[in-house]
């Protein structure tokens, strides 16, 4: 039931909106011949669509505020209920699996290489949500490991003719080992410190490439990268695209695979543990060191994966490829998709890479409606889209 001060309260709201629209809903300018026009129909459709949205919204929080003291904390998502159900596991996974094997023979080369880049997001988000969800490490520099993967394959073509499938795992040692370099100097930050220790990585990786022209080309990038062939077969564009699709399948299947046991493994409880509380990690008699410099490591390890695939695919990059805004929308899909939720970090890559392109139908309006999309998943499900479970291991007592 909506109370009296919520109505005057978003009159008020409605009205001021009214106020700083004014300018660009109201007043038009024609300069071809000198006078200005007033819409006033539009400040009045403004304010009532502001007054009922700002209803709407109030709504809303009292809905939430009511299941939230209703609600326990043992709340399991449906998504994992259907997978821990034996009689619905089964057929919520075929369906899946037939809905990406029919995938792209069903719709066109466009779709598919849309598709191809929210995958290469969902194995970026994995590698993240290791360093962010699990550990609970801020990194804003994550992007710079999406570049060493990326160039890496793209120098060792360029000079030495090395194949797809050899830097494959060449990548992802060098990722490893970038992971392990920017793990030591921020063992002893945490919270904002680290964010901009790690921002500050990314950015001379970054700058590096971009100013080193006898390594890397500098800005001009470097072109003509060769896709995937499979035993020296050369496919064509769309067959191309196609194969590449099945490629990332199949990496995000061996990343989900390895981040589960990673998570169920005593390293990956050592990192929740030290998400939790790190005082009380380090008192436990976990080494602080090594569980910090294992996440940074696995993690970098499938962004440089993940940049091998994405020079495969463009067959181009540049250093502008892999800006500081490519690291918050790596850290958008781990949020917004659930913290050290490995499912809701697939649903957050899938819907907030693939729904800025199905918007493309509202032009300019269409970041405008992704923003506010954000906010609403923020505000009513600060958790995520899928938050994470914590496992609970029983022991019962045997009858003898």
């Amino acid at each position: 039931m909506v109370s009296i001060k919520e109505i005057k309260q978003s009159f008020i709201i409605a009205l001021w909106f009214m106020v700083l629209t004014f300018p660009i809903m109201v007043i038009k300018v024609n300069t071809i011949k000198n006078i200005v026009i007033f819409r006033w129909e539009n400040l009045f459709w403004t304010g009532g669509i502001c007054f009922f949205a700002s209803l709407i919204w109030n709504y809303f929080l009292q809905r939430k505020e009511e299941k939230q003291k209703s609600d326990t904390s043992d709340y399991v998502p449906t998504v994992h209920r259907l997978l821990q159900n034996p009689r619905f596991r089964l057929p919520f996974l075929a369906g899946i699996a037939v809905f990406f094997i029919i995938y792209p023979f069903v719709l066109p080369m466009y779709h598919t290489s849309i598709m191809i880049s929210a995958l290469v997001y969902v194995m970026l988000g994995l590698g993240l949500n290791i360093v962010v969800g699990l550990a609970g490490l801020l990194d804003l520099g994550y992007v710079a490991f999406y570049a060493v993967g990326a160039y890496t394959y793209a120098l060792l073509n360029l000079h030495f003719g090395i194949s797809f499938w050899v830097s494959l795992p060449i990548a992802a040692v060098m990722g490893f080992f970038f992971g392990t370099l920017l793990g030591y100097p921020v063992l002893r930050l945490r919270g904002d410190y680290l964010a901009i220790v790690t921002l500050g990585f990314g950015e001379i990786i970054r700058i590096i490439l971009e100013n080193w022209d006898d390594f890397s080309n500098g800005p001009r990038g470097i072109s003509d990268i060769p896709a995937p062939s499979f035993f020296g077969h050369i496919f064509g564009q769309h067959d191309s695209v196609i194969y590449i699709y099945f490629i990332v399948i199949v990496l995000v299947l061996l990343t989900i695979f390895f981040v589960n046991r990673l998570e169920n493994s005593r390293i990956g409880r050592a990192w929740i543990a030290l998400r939790d509380d790190e005082i009380a990690c380090q008192a436990m008699g976990i080494d602080k060191v090594k569980t910090k410099l294992t996440a940074f490591a696995l993690g970098a390890t499938w962004a440089s994966l993940a940049g091998v695939v994405f020079a495969a695919k463009t067959s181009y990059i540049n250093p502008m490829s892999f800006t500081i805004w490519e690291s918050i929308t790596i850290l958008c899909v781990v949020v917004i998709g659930g913290m050290g939720s490995a499912i809701g970090v697939i649903a957050g890559a899938l819907v907030l890479i693939l729904l800025p392109e199905y918007l493309r139908a509202v032009a300019e309006y269409r970041m405008l409606v992704f923003g506010a999309l954000q906010v609403i998943v923020m505000v009513f499900k600060p958790e995520g889209l899928i938050k994470s479970v914590r496992k609970k291991y029983e022991f019962k007592k045997i009858k003898e």
